[in-house]
């Protein structure tokens, strides 16, 4: 069922000149979470698991397999949509969970149903998550999509609000470099 993620495509609402599927979502998050924990322990001293992080975002759509991937507008639109969605999320996660063999569903469980994890691993989880959406935003813009402007300054706008110091670092030392080639990146300007 995990392989199936390929199949659900992100950005609905949106015309997009690349389509984004749920398992290059879900890598990018999960190494950018691994990112937002390492810098949190070498620049802040503090002790955050960046592989249990890293785990935690290749995780934590799941169970869109079994939902599809509902729109940021309508799934927050309120607190009722909000709820009503959660439980959806939770009953999809419990479906998920019942495919694994009886011995490997308390390591699963925790992963699919988004439990167990302390909040501030969560809190750089949704920053992760919010930081992939806005390189989203940057990779459509760079590619001539002006439908992407007002996503990027809300995706934009969405991760400093959280708060987390991490993600501000990555979103100055890391994403001025999104949207640029190979040879931009790179110091000398050859491979």
């Amino acid at each position: 069922m995990i392989s199936r993620m390929k199949y659900i495509n992100r950005w609905g609402l949106m015309n997009n000149k690349r389509t984004e599927n749920l398992s290059e979502h879900s890598l990018e998050v999960a190494v950018i979470a691994h990112c937002l924990a390492t810098i949190g322990n070498l620049r802040m001293n503090k002790n955050i698991d960046a592989d249990h992080v890293a785990v935690m975002g290749l995780f934590h759509d799941c169970t869109e397999i079994i939902t599809g991937d509902m729109p940021t507008p309508i799934k927050y639109f309120n607190d009722e949509i909000r709820k009503s969605y959660k439980k959806i999320e939770s009953i999809a996660a419990h479906e998920l969970s019942c495919l694994l063999p009886d011995d490997m569903r308390d390591v699963y469980e925790p992963l699919l149903n988004e439990q167990g994890n302390n909040d501030y691993e969560t809190k750089l989880l949704k920053a992760a998550d919010k930081i992939s959406a806005h390189i989203k935003c940057i990779d459509e813009i760079r590619m001539g999509n002006d439908e992407f402007v007002k996503a990027k300054e809300s995706t934009e706008k969405a991760v400093y609000d959280l708060g987390v110091p991490e993600a501000d670092i990555f979103m100055k030392e890391f994403v001025p470099y999104y949207g640029l080639t190979v040879y931009e990146q790179k110091s000398d300007g050859e491979l």
